[in-house]
Formats: C-alpha cells, structure tokens, sequence
C-alpha cells in the first residue's frame, strides 16, 4: 500500500490551463498532469506547490490559495505492471503566475518533460489526450480555481 500526499497548481490564464507532462522515468508517462509533485517531510504544502512550479514549468507564483482537495484510490498494475494499491491526495491551488514568461522544463532529471498552456475548450473536446483524474477532475470545477490578476 502506499499513499502519497501532493500540493498541484491550477493556473488559469486566458481560456488556458498550464499543463506538465510526465517522462519517460515518471508514471504514468506521457500523461498531462497538473504542476505539482509530493510535500516532502517537514515540507509545508504551499512550499510545496511554489517549489515544483518553478521546477516543472520555471514560473514563479505571485500568489497561491488552497482551494480544493482531490484523491483518488486505484488497486491495480501500476510501475513495472507490479500490483499497487495506491491512494493519491491532491492538494489543489489556485495560482496566480508572473506575467510574459513562457513555462518551460527546469528540473531536466525529474518526472516533468514537458509544459505547455492548454486550451480548456480544446481538452474538453479531446477525448483521446491522456489527462489525469485530477485534470478531469479541475477541469470540471476551474470556476473555483479562478484568481485576481
């Protein structure tokens, strides 16, 4: 069994979502996730989500509110198709980035390999792109993920 707490931010810009993408040494890779990753011990999860923005896209946040929590439970093959019955609990923050930088990879040895600004009207017509639970799941609610400029 293994449950692992995340803090992920939902940065909403112009009818767009800031997505990351999972590698080839993450699971499961080339999924769209959100940016964000696991609170380290002693780590608080605002730290957090500020931390694994900045490495997985190279934005800074200029502001960050808890708004919601998502998890989500699976007993299934997972890495290495080895059985894992794995529960996820997902911190979710409304974010709000600097303005005029391009999101791009920093942490280049991790698990993100790519982000990119989504259109929200594009994925929710795009059955076939694979997204995260907990994409579907923001992408289902974003008018609580919404923040001043």
């Amino acid at each position: 069994m293994t449950q692992r707490l995340g803090a992920y931010a939902v940065v909403v810009q112009d009818g767009r979502i800031l997505l990351t993408r999972i590698s080839a040494i993450g699971y499961p890779a080339g999924w769209w996730a959100l940016p964000g990753g696991g609170v380290h011990h002693g780590e608080s999860p605002g730290t957090t989500v500020v931390r694994e923005l900045y490495e997985e896209t190279g934005l800074t946040a200029v502001s960050a509110r808890l708004v919601d929590v998502h998890d989500v439970h699976t007993e299934s093959p997972g890495r290495d198709d080895q059985y894992e019955d794995y529960h996820g609990v997902h911190l979710l923050y409304a974010v709000n980035v600097q303005p005029g930088v391009e999101p791009h990879v920093t942490e280049l040895d991790g698990t993100t390999d790519a982000v990119r600004w989504a259109p929200v009207d594009e994925l929710k017509a795009d059955a076939q792109l694979a997204l995260l639970p907990v994409v579907e799941y923001v992408l289902g609610r974003l008018e609580v993920f919404s923040v001043e400029p």
